[in-house]
Protein backbone atom coordinates (compact mmCIF):
# COMPACT_ATOMS: atom_id res chain seq x y z
CA UNK A 1 0.00 0.00 0.00
CA UNK A 2 1.28 3.62 -0.79
CA UNK A 3 0.69 5.73 1.87
CA UNK A 4 1.95 9.08 3.78
CA UNK A 5 2.68 9.93 6.85
CA UNK A 6 1.55 13.15 8.57
CA UNK A 7 4.49 14.90 7.41
CA UNK A 8 3.86 13.90 3.65
CA UNK A 9 2.62 16.40 0.81
CA UNK A 10 -0.56 15.72 -1.21
CA UNK A 11 0.57 15.24 -4.52
CA UNK A 12 -2.28 15.55 -6.96
CA UNK A 13 -6.20 15.62 -6.21
CA UNK A 14 -6.24 14.79 -2.92
CA UNK A 15 -39.47 26.45 -14.94
CA UNK A 16 -38.20 24.69 -17.05
CA UNK A 17 -38.98 26.31 -20.33
CA UNK A 18 -38.16 29.86 -18.60
CA UNK A 19 -34.77 27.65 -18.64
CA UNK A 20 -34.53 27.92 -22.30
CA UNK A 21 -35.44 31.11 -23.07
CA UNK A 22 -32.46 32.14 -20.46
CA UNK A 23 -30.15 30.01 -22.59
CA UNK A 24 -31.47 30.94 -26.13
CA UNK A 25 -31.64 34.81 -25.21
CA UNK A 26 -28.09 35.27 -23.57
CA UNK A 27 -26.50 33.13 -27.08
CA UNK A 28 -25.12 36.42 -28.89
CA UNK A 29 -23.54 36.16 -32.97
CA UNK A 30 -19.96 35.00 -32.01
CA UNK A 31 -21.59 32.37 -29.27
CA UNK A 32 -21.39 28.62 -31.20
CA UNK A 33 -24.83 27.46 -30.41
CA UNK A 34 -25.33 25.02 -27.51
CA UNK A 35 -27.24 22.79 -26.11
CA UNK A 36 -30.43 24.04 -24.04
CA UNK A 37 -30.83 22.75 -20.88
CA UNK A 38 -34.06 21.63 -21.75
CA UNK A 39 -33.95 20.57 -25.09
CA UNK A 40 -34.30 17.49 -26.83
CA UNK A 41 -30.50 16.82 -26.97
CA UNK A 42 -31.14 16.44 -23.09
CA UNK A 43 -34.38 14.93 -22.96
CA UNK A 44 -32.97 12.03 -25.54
CA UNK A 45 -30.16 11.70 -22.96
CA UNK A 46 -32.73 10.84 -19.80
CA UNK A 47 -34.64 8.38 -21.61
CA UNK A 48 -31.89 6.12 -21.78
CA UNK A 49 -31.05 6.29 -18.44
CA UNK A 50 -32.46 2.55 -16.42
CA UNK A 51 -35.15 3.81 -15.03
CA UNK A 52 -37.47 1.19 -12.12
CA UNK A 53 -40.69 3.04 -12.45
CA UNK A 54 -40.55 3.56 -9.22
CA UNK A 55 -41.07 7.31 -7.65
CA UNK A 56 -40.47 8.47 -4.89
CA UNK A 57 -41.86 12.13 -3.47
CA UNK A 58 -41.09 14.39 -1.24
CA UNK A 59 -41.39 18.06 -0.13
CA UNK A 60 -38.44 20.36 1.01
CA UNK A 61 -39.33 23.95 2.75
CA UNK A 62 -36.42 26.67 2.60
CA UNK A 63 -37.31 28.72 5.89
CA UNK A 64 -35.62 30.48 8.62
CA UNK A 65 -34.70 28.08 11.48
CA UNK A 66 -33.19 28.22 14.90
CA UNK A 67 -31.14 25.49 15.57
CA UNK A 68 -30.12 23.77 18.61
CA UNK A 69 -26.49 22.30 17.81
CA UNK A 70 -26.25 21.48 21.32
CA UNK A 71 -23.85 22.55 24.58
CA UNK A 72 -26.86 25.45 25.10
CA UNK A 73 -25.65 26.56 21.68
CA UNK A 74 -28.44 28.18 18.96
CA UNK A 75 -28.16 29.45 15.98
CA UNK A 76 -30.61 31.33 13.40
CA UNK A 77 -29.84 30.15 10.47
CA UNK A 78 -31.66 28.66 7.09
CA UNK A 79 -32.37 25.42 6.47
CA UNK A 80 -34.90 22.73 4.97
CA UNK A 81 -37.53 21.62 7.25
CA UNK A 82 -36.16 23.11 10.28
CA UNK A 83 -33.39 20.60 11.07
CA UNK A 84 -29.44 20.62 10.19
CA UNK A 85 -28.48 18.34 8.23
CA UNK A 86 -31.99 17.95 6.80
CA UNK A 87 -33.36 15.01 6.69
CA UNK A 88 -31.95 11.87 5.00
CA UNK A 89 -33.25 11.28 1.17
CA UNK A 90 -32.63 7.81 0.14
CA UNK A 91 -33.76 5.79 -2.75
CA UNK A 92 -32.37 3.06 -5.02
CA UNK A 93 -30.48 3.18 -8.32
CA UNK A 94 -32.79 3.61 -10.99
CA UNK A 95 -35.84 5.59 -9.06
CA UNK A 96 -37.18 8.66 -9.70
CA UNK A 97 -36.88 11.52 -7.39
CA UNK A 98 -40.13 13.91 -7.56
CA UNK A 99 -38.66 16.62 -4.86
CA UNK A 100 -40.75 19.75 -4.50
CA UNK A 101 -39.08 23.13 -3.49
CA UNK A 102 -40.95 25.42 -1.19
CA UNK A 103 -39.21 28.66 -0.72
CA UNK A 104 -40.51 30.19 2.55
CA UNK A 105 -36.92 32.37 2.63
CA UNK A 106 -37.22 35.99 4.20
CA UNK A 107 -37.72 39.01 2.01
CA UNK A 108 -37.30 38.34 -1.18
CA UNK A 109 -34.37 35.36 -1.00
CA UNK A 110 -34.29 33.49 -4.36
CA UNK A 111 -33.18 29.66 -3.71
CA UNK A 112 -32.53 26.40 -5.90
CA UNK A 113 -30.99 22.55 -4.84
CA UNK A 114 -28.21 21.20 -6.68
CA UNK A 115 -28.00 17.42 -6.74
CA UNK A 116 -24.15 17.19 -5.66
CA UNK A 117 -22.66 14.40 -7.62
CA UNK A 118 -25.23 13.01 -9.42
CA UNK A 119 -25.95 12.60 -13.14
CA UNK A 120 -28.80 13.91 -14.11
CA UNK A 121 -30.39 15.92 -16.60
CA UNK A 122 -29.66 19.23 -16.98
CA UNK A 123 -32.66 21.09 -16.70
CA UNK A 124 -32.70 20.25 -12.93
CA UNK A 125 -29.12 21.04 -11.98
CA UNK A 126 -30.55 23.89 -9.62
CA UNK A 127 -27.89 26.49 -11.37
CA UNK A 128 -29.63 29.71 -11.51
CA UNK A 129 -29.37 30.90 -14.08
CA UNK A 130 -27.11 28.62 -16.38
CA UNK A 131 -30.10 25.62 -15.89
CA UNK A 132 -33.36 27.00 -14.56
CA UNK A 133 -34.94 30.58 -13.32
CA UNK A 134 -34.04 30.83 -9.47
CA UNK A 135 -37.28 30.09 -6.95
CA UNK A 136 -38.67 33.32 -6.27
CA UNK A 137 -39.94 33.13 -2.28
CA UNK A 138 -43.15 32.13 -1.69
CA UNK A 139 -43.04 29.87 -4.77
CA UNK A 140 -42.03 26.31 -5.64
CA UNK A 141 -40.25 24.55 -8.17
CA UNK A 142 -40.33 20.54 -8.62
CA UNK A 143 -37.25 18.90 -9.11
CA UNK A 144 -37.56 15.24 -11.26
CA UNK A 145 -34.81 12.96 -12.62
CA UNK A 146 -33.56 9.49 -12.60
CA UNK A 147 -31.19 8.51 -10.03
CA UNK A 148 -29.54 6.06 -11.82
CA UNK A 149 -25.93 5.76 -10.20
CA UNK A 150 -25.47 4.17 -6.83
CA UNK A 151 -23.82 6.43 -4.32
CA UNK A 152 -23.29 8.72 -1.50
CA UNK A 153 -24.66 12.03 -2.53
CA UNK A 154 -25.92 15.02 -0.95
CA UNK A 155 -28.13 18.44 -2.03
CA UNK A 156 -27.59 22.44 -1.40
CA UNK A 157 -28.29 25.52 -3.14
CA UNK A 158 -26.40 26.93 -5.54
CA UNK A 159 -27.06 30.96 -5.26
CA UNK A 160 -24.82 32.95 -3.87
CA UNK A 161 -23.23 31.63 -0.17
CA UNK A 162 -25.87 30.05 0.52
CA UNK A 163 -24.72 26.51 1.34
CA UNK A 164 -22.56 27.83 4.29
CA UNK A 165 -25.95 28.56 6.30
CA UNK A 166 -27.86 24.99 7.01
CA UNK A 167 -29.33 24.35 3.89
CA UNK A 168 -27.87 20.45 3.09
CA UNK A 169 -28.71 17.36 3.46
CA UNK A 170 -27.86 13.72 2.46
CA UNK A 171 -28.69 11.77 -0.71
CA UNK A 172 -28.17 8.07 -0.66
CA UNK A 173 -28.70 5.81 -3.69
CA UNK A 174 -28.70 2.41 -2.43
CA UNK A 175 -27.14 -0.38 -5.20
CA UNK A 176 -29.53 -3.07 -5.49
CA UNK A 177 -26.96 -5.40 -6.20
CA UNK A 178 -24.71 -4.17 -3.15
CA UNK A 179 -21.20 -5.89 -3.33
CA UNK A 180 -20.18 -5.06 0.26
CA UNK A 181 -20.73 -6.86 3.04
CA UNK A 182 -21.72 -4.81 6.38
CA UNK A 183 -24.10 -4.92 9.19
CA UNK A 184 -25.04 -1.15 9.60
CA UNK A 185 -24.64 2.23 8.01
CA UNK A 186 -23.93 5.91 9.78
CA UNK A 187 -24.16 8.80 7.57
CA UNK A 188 -21.82 11.62 8.54
CA UNK A 189 -21.72 14.89 7.82
CA UNK A 190 -19.52 17.35 8.47
CA UNK A 191 -20.06 21.50 8.44
CA UNK A 192 -18.03 24.43 10.11
CA UNK A 193 -20.24 26.40 11.10
CA UNK A 194 -20.81 30.28 11.66
CA UNK A 195 -24.55 31.39 10.49
CA UNK A 196 -26.34 33.06 13.32
CA UNK A 197 -23.69 32.74 15.79
CA UNK A 198 -20.83 35.47 14.82
CA UNK A 199 -22.65 36.33 11.74
CA UNK A 200 -24.10 35.60 8.18
CA UNK A 201 -22.05 33.76 5.42
CA UNK A 202 -22.87 37.19 3.07
CA UNK A 203 -20.84 39.07 6.57
CA UNK A 204 -18.52 36.71 5.80
CA UNK A 205 -17.90 37.39 2.24
CA UNK A 206 -18.37 40.87 2.27
CA UNK A 207 -15.31 40.89 4.52
CA UNK A 208 -13.55 38.49 2.32
CA UNK A 209 -14.45 40.91 -0.63
CA UNK A 210 -12.33 43.30 0.56
CA UNK A 211 -9.13 41.31 0.32
CA UNK A 212 -6.00 41.88 2.09
CA UNK A 213 -4.00 45.16 0.20
CA UNK A 214 -6.15 47.85 2.54
CA UNK A 215 -5.59 46.04 5.57
CA UNK A 216 -3.00 48.18 8.07
CA UNK A 217 -1.23 45.50 10.14
CA UNK A 218 0.26 48.21 12.62
CA UNK A 219 3.59 48.24 11.43
CA UNK A 220 3.24 51.65 9.81
CA UNK A 221 4.47 50.61 6.64
CA UNK A 222 0.94 51.07 5.04
CA UNK A 223 1.73 47.78 3.31
CA UNK A 224 -1.00 45.70 4.92
CA UNK A 225 0.63 43.44 6.69
CA UNK A 226 3.82 42.99 9.17
CA UNK A 227 7.20 43.12 7.70
CA UNK A 228 7.20 39.74 9.80
CA UNK A 229 5.20 37.98 7.39
CA UNK A 230 6.18 39.08 4.17
CA UNK A 231 7.83 36.36 3.35
CA UNK A 232 4.79 34.27 2.56
CA UNK A 233 3.00 37.03 0.76
CA UNK A 234 4.96 38.16 -2.56
CA UNK A 235 2.46 40.66 -3.97
CA UNK A 236 -0.53 38.35 -3.16
CA UNK A 237 -1.65 39.11 -6.72
CA UNK A 238 -2.58 35.25 -6.88
CA UNK A 239 0.43 34.34 -8.56
CA UNK A 240 2.76 34.46 -5.33
CA UNK A 241 2.25 33.44 -1.76
CA UNK A 242 -1.12 33.56 0.23
CA UNK A 243 -0.31 35.33 3.65
CA UNK A 244 -0.26 33.76 7.07
CA UNK A 245 0.02 36.68 9.37
CA UNK A 246 -0.75 36.57 13.12
CA UNK A 247 -3.84 35.65 14.26
CA UNK A 248 -4.34 38.87 15.98
CA UNK A 249 -2.41 41.70 14.07
CA UNK A 250 -1.90 45.17 15.34
CA UNK A 251 -4.12 47.48 13.73
CA UNK A 252 -6.14 45.25 11.48
CA UNK A 253 -10.03 44.67 12.29
CA UNK A 254 -11.00 41.33 11.05
CA UNK A 255 -14.40 39.51 12.52
CA UNK A 256 -14.15 36.04 9.50
CA UNK A 257 -11.40 36.29 8.16
CA UNK A 258 -8.66 33.78 9.18
CA UNK A 259 -5.04 34.49 9.35
CA UNK A 260 -2.60 31.84 10.06
CA UNK A 261 -3.64 28.67 8.87
CA UNK A 262 -1.39 26.42 7.35
CA UNK A 263 -1.59 22.74 6.22
CA UNK A 264 1.58 20.82 4.57
CA UNK A 265 -1.44 18.21 3.21
CA UNK A 266 -2.41 21.23 1.11
CA UNK A 267 0.33 23.51 0.75
CA UNK A 268 0.11 25.96 2.87
CA UNK A 269 -2.72 28.06 3.07
CA UNK A 270 -5.57 26.09 4.89
CA UNK A 271 -8.44 28.39 4.43
CA UNK A 272 -9.76 31.73 4.79
CA UNK A 273 -12.41 31.90 7.15
CA UNK A 274 -13.03 31.77 10.52
CA UNK A 275 -15.23 29.42 12.06
CA UNK A 276 -16.43 29.14 15.94
CA UNK A 277 -17.53 25.92 15.39
CA UNK A 278 -16.92 22.31 13.06
CA UNK A 279 -20.07 20.16 13.28
CA UNK A 280 -20.77 16.26 12.53
CA UNK A 281 -24.36 15.91 12.25
CA UNK A 282 -25.31 19.41 13.17
CA UNK A 283 -23.75 18.89 16.83
CA UNK A 284 -20.69 20.40 18.32
CA UNK A 285 -17.77 18.51 20.10
CA UNK A 286 -19.72 19.66 23.68
CA UNK A 287 -22.59 17.72 22.81
CA UNK A 288 -21.71 15.13 20.04
CA UNK A 289 -23.90 13.06 17.64
CA UNK A 290 -23.25 9.42 19.35
CA UNK A 291 -23.61 6.22 17.18
CA UNK A 292 -24.69 3.34 19.01
CA UNK A 293 -23.49 -0.49 18.02
CA UNK A 294 -22.20 -3.69 18.72
CA UNK A 295 -18.59 -5.18 19.25
CA UNK A 296 -17.32 -6.46 16.13
CA UNK A 297 -20.07 -5.51 13.67
CA UNK A 298 -18.65 -3.88 10.54
CA UNK A 299 -20.71 -0.59 9.58
CA UNK A 300 -20.59 1.30 6.55
CA UNK A 301 -19.68 4.97 7.44
CA UNK A 302 -21.12 7.33 4.51
CA UNK A 303 -18.88 10.56 5.15
CA UNK A 304 -20.12 14.10 3.57
CA UNK A 305 -18.02 17.13 3.86
CA UNK A 306 -20.86 20.09 3.47
CA UNK A 307 -18.23 22.55 4.60
CA UNK A 308 -17.83 26.16 3.11
CA UNK A 309 -14.16 26.61 3.61
CA UNK A 310 -12.43 23.37 5.54
CA UNK A 311 -11.25 20.37 4.76
CA UNK A 312 -11.20 18.07 7.18
CA UNK A 313 -8.52 15.08 8.58
CA UNK A 314 -11.35 12.04 9.47
CA UNK A 315 -10.08 9.31 12.11
CA UNK A 316 -11.72 7.21 14.21
CA UNK A 317 -9.92 6.87 17.72
CA UNK A 318 -8.79 2.96 18.02
CA UNK A 319 -9.42 1.87 14.65
CA UNK A 320 -8.62 1.81 11.14
CA UNK A 321 -10.76 2.52 8.30
CA UNK A 322 -10.98 0.57 4.56
CA UNK A 323 -11.74 2.70 1.74
CA UNK A 324 -14.06 1.67 -0.57
CA UNK A 325 -15.48 4.45 -2.54
CA UNK A 326 -15.13 8.10 -3.17
CA UNK A 327 -17.73 10.50 -4.85
CA UNK A 328 -20.28 7.72 -5.02
CA UNK A 329 -17.84 5.48 -7.12
CA UNK A 330 -15.99 2.58 -6.04
CA UNK A 331 -12.10 2.18 -5.37
CA UNK A 332 -10.10 -0.84 -4.90
CA UNK A 333 -9.99 -1.26 -1.44
CA UNK A 334 -7.69 0.69 1.00
CA UNK A 335 -6.72 0.27 4.26
CA UNK A 336 -5.58 4.02 6.68
CA UNK A 337 -5.60 5.36 9.86
CA UNK A 338 -7.36 8.50 8.39
CA UNK A 339 -8.39 10.40 5.94
CA UNK A 340 -8.51 14.21 4.46
CA UNK A 341 -11.96 15.11 2.86
CA UNK A 342 -12.15 18.33 1.21
CA UNK A 343 -15.41 20.56 0.29
CA UNK A 344 -17.87 18.56 -1.48
CA UNK A 345 -16.17 15.38 -1.25
CA UNK A 346 -17.13 12.12 0.26
CA UNK A 347 -16.25 8.77 1.00
CA UNK A 348 -17.23 5.61 2.08
CA UNK A 349 -15.23 3.61 4.65
CA UNK A 350 -15.77 0.17 6.30
CA UNK A 351 -14.61 -0.39 10.06
CA UNK A 352 -15.03 -2.80 12.48
CA UNK A 353 -16.12 -1.91 15.89
CA UNK A 354 -14.40 -2.57 18.57
CA UNK A 355 -15.70 -2.18 22.32
CA UNK A 356 -16.23 0.37 24.16
CA UNK A 357 -16.82 4.50 23.53
CA UNK A 358 -14.34 6.04 20.82
CA UNK A 359 -13.79 9.28 19.15
CA UNK A 360 -14.92 9.91 15.64
CA UNK A 361 -12.73 13.39 15.12
CA UNK A 362 -12.84 15.41 12.35
CA UNK A 363 -10.05 17.87 12.25
CA UNK A 364 -10.11 21.33 10.99
CA UNK A 365 -6.99 20.78 8.57
CA UNK A 366 -4.80 23.74 9.37
CA UNK A 367 -7.45 25.53 12.02
CA UNK A 368 -6.36 24.08 15.00
CA UNK A 369 -10.27 23.16 15.92
CA UNK A 370 -11.98 19.80 15.12
CA UNK A 371 -15.87 18.32 15.07
CA UNK A 372 -16.86 15.29 17.35
CA UNK A 373 -18.90 12.46 17.26
CA UNK A 374 -19.10 9.40 19.20
CA UNK A 375 -19.26 5.84 18.56
CA UNK A 376 -20.76 3.58 21.88
CA UNK A 377 -20.46 -0.10 21.91
CA UNK A 378 -19.68 -1.06 25.15
CA UNK A 379 -19.09 0.86 28.89
CA UNK A 380 -16.76 2.99 28.73
CA UNK A 381 -16.32 7.20 29.77
CA UNK A 382 -16.97 9.59 27.17
CA UNK A 383 -13.80 11.08 25.70
CA UNK A 384 -12.74 15.20 26.47
CA UNK A 385 -14.27 17.59 23.51
CA UNK A 386 -10.48 18.00 22.94
CA UNK A 387 -9.61 14.55 22.22
CA UNK A 388 -7.26 14.15 19.37
CA UNK A 389 -6.58 10.11 18.42
CA UNK A 390 -3.37 8.86 17.45
CA UNK A 391 -4.53 7.85 14.32
CA UNK A 392 -4.98 11.26 12.77
CA UNK A 393 -1.46 11.35 12.43
CA UNK A 394 -1.11 7.81 11.29
CA UNK A 395 -1.12 6.82 7.60
CA UNK A 396 -3.55 8.74 4.77
CA UNK A 397 -4.34 7.77 1.70
CA UNK A 398 -4.68 10.04 -0.37
CA UNK A 399 -6.91 10.49 -3.87
CA UNK A 400 -3.93 10.17 -5.93
CA UNK A 401 -2.76 7.12 -4.58
CA UNK A 402 -6.70 5.33 -4.87
CA UNK A 403 -6.95 3.53 -7.72
CA UNK A 404 -10.43 2.78 -9.29
CA UNK A 405 -12.43 -0.46 -9.26
CA UNK A 406 -12.16 -2.20 -12.09
CA UNK A 407 -15.52 -2.27 -13.10
CA UNK A 408 -15.89 1.45 -13.58
CA UNK A 409 -12.40 2.42 -14.36
CA UNK A 410 -12.58 4.05 -18.26
CA UNK A 411 -11.82 2.62 -21.01
CA UNK A 412 -8.47 3.28 -22.72
CA UNK A 413 -9.21 5.63 -25.48
CA UNK A 414 -7.24 8.75 -26.17
CA UNK A 415 -9.19 12.13 -25.40
CA UNK A 416 -10.29 13.94 -28.68
CA UNK A 417 -10.17 17.94 -26.82
CA UNK A 418 -7.91 18.98 -23.94
CA UNK A 419 -8.75 22.22 -21.97
CA UNK A 420 -6.65 23.81 -19.83
CA UNK A 421 -8.30 25.27 -16.57
CA UNK A 422 -6.20 27.82 -15.26
CA UNK A 423 -6.77 28.36 -11.57
CA UNK A 424 -6.19 32.62 -10.73
CA UNK A 425 -6.60 35.41 -8.15
CA UNK A 426 -5.50 35.80 -4.83
CA UNK A 427 -6.05 37.03 -1.32
CA UNK A 428 -4.52 40.75 -2.09
CA UNK A 429 -8.10 41.49 -4.16
CA UNK A 430 -9.96 38.18 -3.42
CA UNK A 431 -10.09 38.10 -7.03
CA UNK A 432 -10.38 34.14 -7.95
CA UNK A 433 -11.25 33.34 -11.12
CA UNK A 434 -10.91 30.61 -14.33
CA UNK A 435 -8.57 31.65 -16.71
CA UNK A 436 -8.21 34.98 -15.42
CA UNK A 437 -12.46 35.47 -15.53
CA UNK A 438 -14.07 35.92 -12.89
CA UNK A 439 -17.59 33.75 -14.09
CA UNK A 440 -20.35 36.38 -14.54
CA UNK A 441 -23.68 34.29 -13.43
CA UNK A 442 -25.97 36.87 -15.33
CA UNK A 443 -24.43 35.36 -18.77
CA UNK A 444 -23.57 31.72 -17.97
CA UNK A 445 -22.81 31.41 -21.40
CA UNK A 446 -20.36 34.08 -22.01
CA UNK A 447 -17.27 32.31 -22.18
CA UNK A 448 -18.02 28.92 -22.62
CA UNK A 449 -15.22 25.93 -22.30
CA UNK A 450 -16.61 24.05 -25.63
CA UNK A 451 -17.12 20.31 -26.10
CA UNK A 452 -19.07 17.76 -28.17
CA UNK A 453 -21.15 14.74 -27.28
CA UNK A 454 -18.94 11.56 -27.68
CA UNK A 455 -15.48 12.81 -27.10
CA UNK A 456 -13.54 11.96 -24.51
CA UNK A 457 -12.39 15.00 -22.62
CA UNK A 458 -9.43 15.92 -20.73
CA UNK A 459 -8.95 18.83 -18.35
CA UNK A 460 -5.83 20.04 -17.21
CA UNK A 461 -6.33 22.13 -13.58
CA UNK A 462 -3.14 24.16 -13.10
CA UNK A 463 -3.25 25.93 -10.10
CA UNK A 464 -1.39 29.46 -10.43
CA UNK A 465 -2.48 30.20 -6.91
CA UNK A 466 -0.70 29.53 -3.70
CA UNK A 467 -4.17 28.31 -2.26
CA UNK A 468 -5.40 24.71 -2.60
CA UNK A 469 -9.30 24.51 -4.17
CA UNK A 470 -11.05 21.43 -4.50
CA UNK A 471 -12.89 21.63 -8.09
CA UNK A 472 -15.94 20.40 -8.98
CA UNK A 473 -17.84 19.31 -11.76
CA UNK A 474 -21.16 18.57 -12.53
CA UNK A 475 -23.01 16.41 -14.42
CA UNK A 476 -20.18 14.11 -14.58
CA UNK A 477 -17.70 12.03 -12.78
CA UNK A 478 -14.31 12.19 -14.27
CA UNK A 479 -11.08 10.01 -13.46
CA UNK A 480 -7.90 11.04 -12.36
CA UNK A 481 -4.98 10.13 -14.47
CA UNK A 482 -5.42 6.68 -16.63
CA UNK A 483 -6.46 4.71 -13.36
CA UNK A 484 -6.63 6.75 -10.50
CA UNK A 485 -10.59 6.75 -8.97
CA UNK A 486 -13.47 8.11 -10.65
CA UNK A 487 -14.63 11.82 -8.72
CA UNK A 488 -16.59 14.89 -9.20
CA UNK A 489 -14.39 17.06 -6.68
CA UNK A 490 -10.80 16.87 -6.40
CA UNK A 491 -7.95 18.51 -4.59
CA UNK A 492 -5.69 20.91 -6.94
CA UNK A 493 -2.59 21.77 -4.77
CA UNK A 494 -0.72 25.47 -4.85
CA UNK A 495 1.41 25.49 -7.77
CA UNK A 496 0.43 21.87 -8.96
CA UNK A 497 -1.27 20.61 -11.94
CA UNK A 498 -3.90 17.96 -12.13
CA UNK A 499 -4.90 15.74 -15.33
CA UNK A 500 -8.29 14.40 -15.24
CA UNK A 501 -10.58 12.40 -18.16
CA UNK A 502 -14.46 11.89 -18.60
CA UNK A 503 -16.67 11.20 -21.08
CA UNK A 504 -18.97 13.95 -22.60
CA UNK A 505 -21.87 11.57 -21.88
CA UNK A 506 -24.44 13.87 -20.76
CA UNK A 507 -25.20 16.73 -22.62
CA UNK A 508 -26.15 20.28 -21.42
CA UNK A 509 -24.43 23.15 -19.58
CA UNK A 510 -22.60 22.04 -16.36
CA UNK A 511 -20.70 24.38 -13.78
CA UNK A 512 -17.16 23.60 -13.09
CA UNK A 513 -15.67 25.52 -10.03
CA UNK A 514 -14.05 25.80 -6.82
CA UNK A 515 -16.25 23.94 -4.01
CA UNK A 516 -14.47 26.76 -1.74
CA UNK A 517 -18.34 28.76 -1.30
CA UNK A 518 -15.98 31.94 -1.00
CA UNK A 519 -13.85 31.24 -4.51
CA UNK A 520 -16.78 29.76 -6.15
CA UNK A 521 -19.12 33.02 -5.79
CA UNK A 522 -15.57 35.22 -6.28
CA UNK A 523 -15.34 34.24 -9.70
CA UNK A 524 -13.37 30.61 -9.46
CA UNK A 525 -16.52 28.59 -12.06
CA UNK A 526 -16.75 28.16 -15.28
CA UNK A 527 -19.29 26.58 -17.85
CA UNK A 528 -18.52 23.21 -19.43
CA UNK A 529 -20.80 23.50 -22.21
CA UNK A 530 -22.03 21.38 -24.88
CA UNK A 531 -22.01 22.20 -28.58
CA UNK A 532 -25.81 21.40 -30.33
Amino acid sequence: MNSINRRSVLLAGLGAAGVGALAACSNSASTPALVNPSGSQVARAEKKRAGTGREHKTTLTAAPAMLDLGGNIRAKTWAFDGRTPGKELRLSAGDTLAAELSNQLPGKATTSIHWHGITLRNDMDGVPTATQTPVRAGSTFTYRFIADTPGTYFFHPHVGVQLDRGLYAPLIVEDPREPLAYDDEWVVVLDDWVDGVTGTPDEVFAELRQGMGGMDMGDGSGSGMKGHYMHNMGNMDGDTASPSPSASPGGMSSRFMFMGAESELLGGDAGDVKYPYHLINGRVPADPDVYTGKPSRKVRLRIINAGSDTAYRVALGGHQLTITHTDGYPVQHQQVDALLISMGERYDVLVTLADGVFPLVAAAEGKNASGLALVRTGSGTAPSASVRPKELDGLIMTASQLRAADDVRLKSAKADVTHEIKLTGGMMHYNWAINGKPFDMTAPDANPILIEEGQRVRLDFVNDTTMWHPMHLHGHTYQLGDSGPRKDTAIVLPKKKLSVFFDADNPGQWMLHCHNAYHGEAGMMTNIAYRS
